[in-house]
């Protein structure tokens, strides 16, 4: 493989609303990837975890950044959406609850991707 192809970015969201800011740029920057054809997969650990259920990304507002509802179905469409599973068990959020597509696993699963040859791993 050649060019995008044989690339992967993992961005792992560690905040929600506590450090908006933050949260917007890690789901701003996995759907850049994924609209330029850049594997990615998006890790929502932490408070992010939040953002698999159902409505939750369509309450958070950042003046001037792109709606986090539209970025996540962007992210979906086009790559993986993981929540943790300890933090998904430590809030409740079981797989039933997440919206379709987006996945709970563990961090053996992370470094099981992380690991591969062209991924890049960034953390908000």
């Amino acid at each position: 493989m050649s060019g995008s192809e044989s690339r992967r970015l993992l961005v792992k969201v560690m905040v929600g609303a506590d450090a908006p800011e933050r949260c917007s740029q890690g789901f701003t920057v996995a759907a850049m990837a994924a609209a330029s054809g850049v594997g990615v997969g998006l890790w929502l650990t932490g408070e992010a975890a939040w953002f698999a259920l159902p409505g939750r990304a369509d309450d958070f507002v950042l003046e001037h950044a792109a709606p986090l509802s539209d970025l996540l179905t962007g992210i979906l469409a086009a790559g993986t959406v993981t929540v943790c599973t300890q933090c998904a068990q430590r809030r409740g959020i079981e797989a039933a609850d997440v919206i379709p597509g987006i996945r709970i696993a563990g961090a053996a699963v992370f470094v099981e991707e992380a690991i591969q040859p062209g991924v890049q791993a960034l953390t908000y």
